[in-house]
């Protein structure tokens, strides 16, 4: 298998220029086009699915809102949090939608426990990493992939150290009520990059052990 090559764009990364960038990538690349993963941390932006309904956001006071190309409904950006870009040829690695969103969920949930948080998981029906707050399951990680001619880019956003009240003016990926949380919040102490370089090497590992077990 290729390698796959990561690199950390400029921050603050615009977020328009970054999806125009990763979409112009998948257009032109080809089959031999090495996959790559890039690390992001954005300043504040709203941004909206392609099938996104405008009514999930509810104030934007000031923040930029972007139609994105990606699926799910609408999350939010921010210092604080590093994005997860994963521009990958699913067809190379035997990969079905399905199995990729499982991977990338698998990615997150295996660094939070490695992290300390060791009841992160899923939520049926709700895409994404969840951890267990006063009861109830906080969102920390959200995932949003678009798909074009097998290939994917977007890719996961991990909440690290932010602002979350900007949440509060949506309806984070379109349910009304749904509390997000970040890692220093629940009491882990790392940085936008070490957070980010872990989850890119948890991606690699679990891609090239797939490449693994196929060959």
């Amino acid at each position: 298998m290729m390698a796959i090559a990561t690199q950390w764009l400029p921050r603050p990364t615009p977020y328009r220029e970054t999806w125009m960038a990763m979409r112009d990538f998948t257009e032109t690349r080809t089959p031999d086009t090495p996959d790559e993963i890039w690390l992001a941390e954005h300043g504040p932006v709203y941004t909206l699915g392609q099938a996104g309904k405008p009514e999930h956001v509810l104030h934007r006071d000031g923040i930029e809102l972007v139609q994105t190309d990606r699926g799910g409904q609408v999350t939010y950006h921010g210092p604080g949090q590093v994005l997860v870009y994963c521009l990958l040829d699913l067809r190379r690695w035997g990969l079905y939608v399905k199995d990729y969103v499982a991977l990338l969920e698998d990615v997150a949930i295996a660094f939070l426990k490695e992290a300390g948080l060791a009841d992160a998981c899923r939520k049926a029906d709700a895409p994404g990493v969840y951890v267990p707050v006063e009861g109830e399951l906080a969102k920390i990680c959200a995932l949003g992939i678009k798909v074009r001619k097998g290939c994917a880019y977007h890719g996961l956003a991990m909440n690290v150290a932010m602002d979350l009240s900007p949440f509060l003016g949506i309806n984070p990926c379109g349910y009304a009520g749904l509390r997000t949380v970040d890692l220093q919040n629940r009491g882990v102490s790392m940085t936008v990059r070490q957070v980010g370089d872990a989850l890119a090497c948890g991606v690699r590992r679990a891609l090239v052990g797939r490449g693994a077990d196929q060959a």
